[in-house]
């Protein structure tokens, strides 16, 4: 029989920790395929992972399956289906969407633990969050100007502390002795925890759930209870968490509750990994459930061929600058002087290397310190045009940067009243483009901009309350418009019409599904749009149907007499101010969009975990470098277990970022088996000299060689 003992996997990027943590789950298969066949003289071979045919899944327990974000949560539970044949059950979950699962599950009790008012919870989106507490607080100019942060950065950070308090399972009222603690230094004139107390009632009271208060509600009241405790151990007797290192402290307090109890575990860590270090998550502290474990595994080599042996030479070309080191020619430099050269020769490399058929577009990344908006386009555009397709990984654009979003919410002053003040004629000729697009050519429209800037200076009416178009006869030279222009335009003023109509008459159910009829009439037309578009498309639904949902919420409890057509005024100016919203379900592109070349920052791409034969390092001489492209949120450090609320020192400061980026370094070359370029430019986009940490790497490496663009075989590892 196989013995069952908690299991902890240890190894850095790509050893295949993963791998190892689906065989134990077929191993706990076989143990349970076991005890249901007790008597049996069946002999099973040592190693075997196959599952006994004869094993009745129903007689099994639910495996309680974990990983650190979606993307890697849907690859594991598609790799557990292939090896098992999707026979047996599981319930796979980020540790943050298995604490709301279980806190929307378990509301009634808490509704009694709490004395909560009886009715369903609504998890807040952080958009919906930062404006809600924005409004609540009311914050005078005084608190801003102590702070010394804008008004949004401000309730950010406020709103941060109450989640970084509870993924380390601090009580909320306790914030404010850590932060006196921790910021000695500092003057703390601001009285955080009064505002998050107030902020925390009045989610209570209405139903409204954040991360931060789920996550405290979990741990600080649902855990505990000896009701939930006995549903818990009841559904699982086993659970498997991959890649800890990302996970928050909290997690900790949870696999030690169910170790405690019998519950089997494995585990995976990755020492190069910490990738939300700074953002919640305890590394050091989840790696203490080694200890619990009976067998410890630390795993060495990778399946496939990676560039990790030229790992330590690159950290001690970073780590000590003054020492000569040679780089092997499977690292090569794409050096300009300035930033849109970089851009453009990046561009042409990669193209040249997909014309030449050395590589594939799935096969290469472009991974960057910060992507800024510039960059993107720029790349995107170059690569595009000579017919290569790019896929932006998680892409956090705001949805006002899309032209056709921003023609929908035009549409939306039309329609409604007392939205006039939010139009205008510039808006008015954007909305007539892209809500005309001719399905004949691609990327081109019936009513092009500059008839669209002549009917809006014509035929659009302001009124603060009822703006209106005219018909086309308004314009005195019509005539100049043309037929497919006046045509398109009579069709958009009939279908306002209708849609006017149908609002008077109370036959327009909201917004959303005004929304989602614009997109049927005019965007989509049984087109095949752009993926990044669908994408955006669909974001933008489901944030207006969240914001509507919330909205009802708070006029059922507070009874407000505000109209209705504010709601959707907040809407519009709260997409306007370049608000980011929540990414859209499923994001994966499929078919054609997914062969395509990946764009990403250090922080997305890592957080993907995806492999690449090439990796181009933009930017390589940039000094983000040093904190991988993601902030460290304020206060993050005094939530770490080993050592909380304690001073963030200099040194320590110090000592973080060279480790960083040497877990950045290590990380990337474990997920690249061929190449690396590192692309640097010697000035950066604001005209200054760039003097990163991978300055004496990049002066050390090869100037790129364009036959190693079209040859693989001509690049060879050398010492």
């Amino acid at each position: 029989m196989v013995r069952l003992d908690s299991v902890w996997v240890a190894g850095s990027s790509n050893t295949g920790k993963t791998t190892r943590l689906v065989e134990q789950f077929c191993l706990w298969m076989e143990a349970d395929g076991e005890k249901s066949h007790q008597g049996s003289n069946r002999r099973q071979k040592p190693k075997e992972l196959k599952i006994p045919s004869k094993l009745n899944p129903q007689q099994t327990s639910t495996v309680l399956v974990f990983a650190a974000n979606n993307d890697n949560r849907q690859d594991l539970v598609e790799r557990i289906v292939a090896a098992t044949g999707g026979k047996y059950p599981i319930r796979a979950k980020t540790p943050l969407g298995f604490f709301q699962d279980e806190v929307i599950l378990y509301w009634p009790l808490l509704i009694g633990l709490l004395n909560l008012k009886a009715q369903f919870p609504v998890r807040l989106r952080p958009e919906t969050e930062q404006e809600l507490a924005t409004r609540l607080w009311k914050l005078s100019a005084e608190i801003i100007s102590a702070a010394g942060v804008n008004e949004y950065r401000l309730v950010r950070r406020i709103l941060d502390l109450l989640q970084l308090a509870a993924y380390s399972g601090t009580p909320t009222e306790e914030i404010g002795t850590v932060l006196a603690q921790g910021l000695e230094d500092e003057d703390v004139k601001i009285d955080y925890v009064q505002f998050l107390l107030n902020w925390r009632s009045w989610c209570w009271e209405r139903g409204l759930l954040t991360y931060g208060i789920i996550t405290e509600l979990y741990y600080q009241h649902l855990l505990p209870d000896p009701n939930y405790q006995q549903h818990l151990l009841r559904r699982y007797r086993y659970v498997l968490a991959d890649d800890v290192d990302d996970y928050p402290g909290v997690a900790r307090h949870l696999f030690d509750f169910l170790l405690d109890r019998g519950v089997v575990g494995a585990f995976s860590y990755n020492p190069d990994g910490a990738i939300r270090l700074g953002l919640g998550s305890d590394p050091e502290y989840l790696v203490g459930l080694a200890s619990r474990c009976k067998k410890i595994e630390t795993l060495t080599t990778t399946p496939v061929k990676t560039l990790t042996e030229v790992a330590a030479m690159m950290t001690q070309s970073v780590s000590q600058p003054l020492t000569l080191v040679s780089v092997p020619s499977t690292v090569q430099t794409i050096a300009t002087t300035s930033r849109a050269e970089l851009l453009r020769e990046t561009g042409e490399k990669v193209a040249l290397a997909l014309e030449s058929g050395a590589v594939q577009p799935q096969e290469i990344a472009i991974i960057a310190p910060g992507l800024d908006a510039i960059a993107r386009y720029s790349l995107v555009e170059i690569l595009r045009k000579k017919g290569i397709a790019v896929a932006p990984t998680n892409d956090q654009r705001p949805l006002n940067s899309y032209p056709a979003i921003r023609g929908l919410l035009t549409l939306l002053t039309l329609i409604y009243p007392g939205l006039g003040r939010l139009v205008d004629r510039d808006a008015i000729a954007e909305m007539l483009v892209v809500l005309s697009p001719d399905l004949t050519i691609q990327n081109t429209y019936k009513i092009d901009p500059v008839r669209a800037g002549l009917i809006a200076d014509a035929c659009f009416e302001p009124h603060p309350d009822r703006p209106n178009l005219l018909p086309h006869s308004a314009y005195d030279r019509w005539d100049r418009l043309g037929y497919t222009a006046t045509n398109a335009y009579e069709q958009l003023l009939e279908w306002i019409e209708k849609q006017r109509s149908q609002y008077e008459l109370r036959l327009l159910p909201s917004p959303i599904s005004l929304l989602d009829r614009a997109i049927q009439d005019f965007l989509w037309l049984g087109s095949n749009l752009p993926y990044d578009l669908v994408a955006a498309l669909r974001e933008l639904l489901e944030t207006a149907q969240h914001y509507w949902e919330v909205d009802m919420r708070l006029r059922q409890i507070d009874a407000g007499d505000a109209p209705a057509n504010a709601t959707i005024a907040q809407f519009i100016s709260l997409l306007r101010r370049g608000t980011i919203t929540a990414n859209p379900y499923p994001v994966r592109p499929i078919g054609a969009a997914s062969r395509a070349i990946t764009l990403a920052t250090i922080f997305q791409y890592r957080s993907s975990r995806q492999c690449h034969r090439w990796q181009f390092w933009l930017d390589a001489g940039s000094p983000l470098w040093l904190s991988g492209g993601a902030a460290t949120l304020f206060g993050a450090n005094l939530f770490l277990q080993h050592r909380f609320a304690r001073p963030w020192t200099a040194e320590e400061a110090k000592q973080a970022d060279d480790e960083r980026l040497q877990r950045i370094i290590r990380d990337l070359l474990g997920r690249v088996e061929e190449r690396v370029y590192l692309c640097h430019s010697e000035l950066a986009v604001n005209g200054q000299e760039q003097l990163g940490p991978l300055l004496n790497l990049v002066n050390a490496s090869l100037p790129i060689v364009s036959e190693a663009l079209t040859n693989p075989e001509s690049l060879e590892l050398t010492k």
